[in-house]
């Protein structure tokens, strides 16, 4: 199936510091967002502010592969 050439595509954003954390054991999940952009005017990765639930604050949530 040929990929599609819509500008707007669905991103999952998932929280960084809950990933420097795991190391640690401090928190019990990762907490992700799924939300969409337009390719051509946010053609690199999408950096939110949004809230953790695992953290409880806000932290950055960046752009994962998915």
């Amino acid at each position: 199936m040929a990929k599609s050439k819509d500008a707007r595509i669905s991103v999952f954003l998932e929280c960084t510091s809950c990933l420097r954390d795991s190391v640690n054991k401090k928190s019990t999940g990762i907490s992700r967002y799924i939300t969409e952009k337009n390719r051509h005017n946010t053609p690199g990765r999408l950096e939110l502010r949004k809230f953790c639930p695992y953290c409880y604050k806000h932290t950055i949530h960046g752009e994962i592969k998915k």
